[in-house]
């Protein structure tokens, strides 16, 4: 394993041909500023989540991914502000990066049930490398095993800081949303072998897609909470990598549930299943991925833990809402 990272990391250093691709939480709607900056205010108070993705846990925490974000709206400015932070660990701290996005978006209200919002964030894009943790074939010996000396030279640089740049734009309906947002506009580049760094084409620009609609099964009152199933899809590009899922959400009371297919457009890639539960200001969900791909029966499946807090649910508040210019997001989002 840790020769194959060796490659991929080696890889991205020279910056000609590969390049990391950004981890995608697979639920997406708990982490609603990774998607797409347009979210920030689109809840009718402040909100926060986290998660945490272990992918493929089969191989011994080959990649773990942490998020966390927070967002508030601000009615009398018709806007909404926040921030997110995501860290990515590939091969047990060999290769990490670290993101810090500071987040503002501004609603745009077309007419009674539709509002179109517009997003941007700036902020960091971080990567490290730990060279003690690699294993060259020069360390390998038949007879004698492992060796820690090597010929292999340490790169001056080890870790590099770039300004990272986004933007999103989002439309709400009263039952649909669709959004589109461009990540690393900028193309910070993130090669760590200065050797080849005027070769490198920086972190490919992600491009995603997303949308939905809701369909009401049973109306809700204050004492229970309504039913609603919401098709939708995420569509994912970033150089070379693709992605598609296709499923849908659906929440009956207090409890949600959910289900989706990912395509990478070169092979299917998996099954999403997801289960969780709001009860007042808090929403917690799992999900696990059951991989389908050739690497089905190894893996050992990718599986994922998102939390979420909306500080006041309160009628007051949706009434306000109701006289601002501010759409509420949709139901499965908050």
């Amino acid at each position: 394993m840790r020769k194959l990272f060796l490659i991929i990391i080696v890889a991205m250093g020279i910056g000609d041909c590969l390049h990391a691709q950004d981890p995608i939480f697979s639920q997406f709607y708990a982490t609603p500023l990774q998607l797409n900056p347009a979210f920030a205010g689109s809840g009718i108070a402040p909100r926060m989540g986290a998660a945490y993705r272990n992918q493929w846990s089969g191989f011994n925490n080959a990649y773990r991914t942490f998020g966390l974000f927070y967002e508030q709206p601000l009615l009398r400015l018709n806007s909404g502000i926040g921030f997110s932070i995501e860290s990515d660990d590939a091969g047990q701290g060999i290769y990490k990066t670290n993101r810090f996005h500071g987040v503002y978006a501004y609603n745009l209200r077309l007419r009674e049930n539709v509002a179109i919002k517009f997003g941007m964030e700036a902020g960091f894009y971080q990567n490290s490398l730990d060279w003690s943790k690699l294993l060259f074939p020069d360390q390998i010996d038949a007879l004698g095993g492992i060796s820690i000396n090597t010929d292999e030279i340490a790169p001056e640089l080890n870790g590099r800081v770039r300004l990272d740049m986004g933007a999103g734009m989002l439309v709400l309906g009263e039952k649909f949303h669709a959004g589109f947002s461009l990540k690393h506009i900028n193309t910070p580049n993130d090669a760590l072998l200065l050797t080849n760094d005027n070769l490198s084409r920086g972190l490919p620009i992600r491009y995603t897609i997303q949308g939905g609609f809701e369909l009401n099964v049973k109306k809700g009152n204050k004492n229970q909470a309504g039913s609603f199933i919401s098709p939708n899809f995420l569509f994912v590009s970033q150089g070379p990598y693709r992605q598609l899922n296709v499923g849908a959400f659906v929440s009956a009371g207090f409890f949600y549930g959910g289900a989706w297919y990912r395509h990478t457009f070169r092979n299917a890639d998996a099954t999403i299943l997801t289960v969780g539960f709001q009860q007042g200001v808090v929403k917690v969900g799992l999900s696990y991925d059951a991989t389908i791909s050739g690497l089905s029966g190894r893996s050992g499946g990718t599986f994922e833990l998102t939390t979420g807090i909306l500080l006041d649910k309160s009628e007051r508040l949706r009434e306000r809402n109701k006289r601002s210019r501010t759409k509420e997001c949709p139901r499965m989002f908050q």
